[in-house]
């Protein structure tokens, strides 16, 4: 949630941040009119109340029973006045929430302007892509014919988008899950198993809704919705609370399945497993005051490079425009590894700095030194790294001549004395 104060007193500030996110209409005139509406109800309101009270006073003084009778009636006109006025104040309130629900946070001045993915600036490579002696499978071949991978039992069992990971393939996912928690630990990071299934007003917070709505997962009964991320959970840990400055910075890491419809992406990687409605990922999480929050999140970039380093990926670093950033960031770092078999670069982590954007709509506050009122913390994710393409990267980058993968020797002790993966 953006601050209201700042686009009353700046809103070409939005005009300009809404033009270079390529959104339109420019919403920011029928915000200002609402603010300008809600501010004269609320004076008008207060000025009648403050009346009623005064009269309230001068009535229980007065002995005269018809003059208190002409008062009385007078004040149950205010009062009429008063709730009629309540009632548009918590309509022209509403009206305002849901457009400002629906607003981006700024970009970064940082953040390059672009119109779409085309023009995201990649600012670094790290390795070179592998050359082989052979030509590489792709995962959706080597997979069924290790027996690690079965797209058929997927379908059977729920629909297309989904397939099942059977020995060494399903025991190398978990073993990237687990080693990837253990990093995060020694980075400094805090582990937290969260629910996979939140509360609207969680995923509110986590700027997830109203955006994202059609593509979430969710129980019709009750209110509970499956986690898209668990940036979303983790955000929802300090709902409405207010940190002590002492506690600053706070450093979680939470692994969870992930649940997304994947329909703004319809018809795009239809083959293997690289997008599907189920996915495994390990998030990092950063709560810190706002001064603080670049340091965070260039330390974020480098432990989520460390794990592309002890798996031994090619990856390179993409900066995203104005027009590919999404909702809630305000500046972020795509981290790419390159795949051998399926001849691309996968984008495994997505580091962003969220401001105060997501503190705001989840009231997450902290108490500052001076002992002025508390401020909205600033909040950071990354995925680090995300599955499958994670997997997939393993799988292709390690497969041999004769079809075989040898697996990273950060996972063997995870691995059951697995080195190499051969076929079943």
């Amino acid at each position: 949630m953006l601050d209201l104060n700042l686009i009353r007193e700046q809103p070409d500030l939005l005009r300009v941040a809404l033009r270079e996110r390529q959104m339109a209409p420019d919403p920011v005139d029928a915000i200002l009119k609402l603010d300008e509406q809600r501010r004269g109800l609320i004076q008008e309101v207060e000025t009648l109340k403050a009346e009623r009270n005064a009269v309230s006073k001068e009535i229980g003084r007065m002995k005269e029973p018809d003059e208190r009778q002409v008062k009385i009636e007078a004040m149950r006109v205010v009062g009429e006045r008063i709730s009629d006025l309540d009632e548009k104040l918590r309509a022209v309130d509403e009206d305002l929430f849901q457009v400002m629900a629906t607003l981006p946070n700024y970009p970064d001045p940082r953040t390059p302007y672009g119109v779409d993915e085309d023009e995201n600036v990649v600012l670094k490579a790290v390795g070179e892509i592998p050359e082989y002696g052979f030509t590489p499978k792709p995962h959706w071949d080597l997979g069924p014919e290790l027996g690690i991978i079965n797209f058929e039992q997927g379908v059977k069992v729920t629909g297309s988008r989904f397939y099942v990971l059977s020995g060494a393939g399903a025991r190398l996912q978990r073993a990237l899950i687990a080693w990837m928690l253990d990093l995060h630990i020694r980075q400094g990071y805090t582990e937290k198993y969260p629910p996979f299934m939140v509360r609207e007003q969680t995923l509110f917070g986590a700027a997830q809704l109203p955006k994202f709505a059609d593509n979430l997962y969710r129980d019709h009964e009750e209110d509970l919705w499956m986690v898209p991320t668990a940036e979303v959970p983790l955000t929802g840990l300090h709902m409405d609370d207010i940190l002590e400055l002492e506690d600053l910075p706070l450093y979680y890491t939470a692994y969870t399945a992930c649940f997304r419809r994947e329909k703004m992406s319809a018809g795009r990687d239809v083959r293997g497993i690289k997008r599907g409605h189920q996915f495994d990922k390990v998030e990092m999480y950063i709560y810190c005051e706002p001064q603080d929050s670049d340091e965070q999140f260039e330390k974020m970039i480098a432990d989520a490079e460390e794990t592309c380093r002890e798996l031994g990926f090619t990856y390179r670093i993409k900066q995203l425009c104005t027009g590919d950033l999404g909702f809630g960031a305000s500046i972020t770092y795509d981290i790419e590894v390159w795949s051998a078999g399926c001849q691309e670069w996968l984008e495994v982590s997505s580091v962003s700095n969220i401001t105060d954007f997501q503190a705001r709509r989840a009231n997450i506050r902290y108490r500052p030194v001076d002992g002025k009122r508390p401020r909205f913390v600033h909040t950071l994710n990354g995925s680090g790294l995300g599955m499958p393409r994670t997997l997939i990267a393993v799988l292709e980058n390690n497969q041999q001549a004769d079809g075989s993968i040898v697996v990273p020797e950060v996972l063997l002790p995870w691995m059951g004395g697995i080195e190499v993966i051969q076929p079943e």
